[in-house]
């Protein structure tokens, strides 16, 4: 399982827990049932969830489930690719469903988040790599800033996600 997942532009992203379990084995891992549990976590929550809050969902539904489990089952996932981590500011690191990665940024002032489309960073990420030889990443760090609202709203947007 040591294998590096494919680059996300022609990565094949699974879309239930049994496609995850499929590339599991096909990469010589183990299908236990606190990963199934913890696939089952993520593919519910659609979302960003530290690995303290993953660790509470899994262990809603599964009690004797530990948090170093926990921690090493995402390691794992994240070297097949199927689960990618953020750090959104100055909190802990959050995971969520590769398939479902995205840029953020977020309010140095008020703390908002805004998810941004992945079409923000085309140019940006052709100029470094023709520049630089470097594939950047924006899913992996949220850039800081200030939203419309603390700059004085002196541009209209829509509200920010939560």
């Amino acid at each position: 399982m040591s294998r590096p997942p494919a680059p996300a532009a022609t990565q094949q992203f699974a879309q239930s827990v049994d496609e995850v379990f499929n590339l599991l084995r096909a990469r010589g891992g183990r299908a236990t049932s606190s990963r199934r549990v913890l696939l089952e976590v993520l593919f519910e929550a659609r979302g960003h969830l530290s690995a303290e809050e993953l660790a509470a969902a899994v262990q809603e539904k599964a009690p004797d489930v530990h948090l170093s489990t926990i921690y090493r089952n995402v390691d794992d996932l994240q070297k097949l690719g199927v689960i990618v981590h953020s750090h959104m500011g100055h909190g802990p690191a959050t995971y969520q469903l590769a398939s479902l990665a995205h840029a953020h940024f977020i309010c140095e002032r008020c703390g908002a988040t805004l998810e941004a489309p992945d079409e923000l960073f085309v140019d940006l990420a052709r100029t470094v790599r023709d520049t630089l030889g470097f594939a950047i990443d924006p899913h992996h760090f949220a850039m800081q800033g200030l939203c419309a609202r603390c700059q004085g709203g002196a541009t209209a947007r829509p509200e920010p996600a939560a």
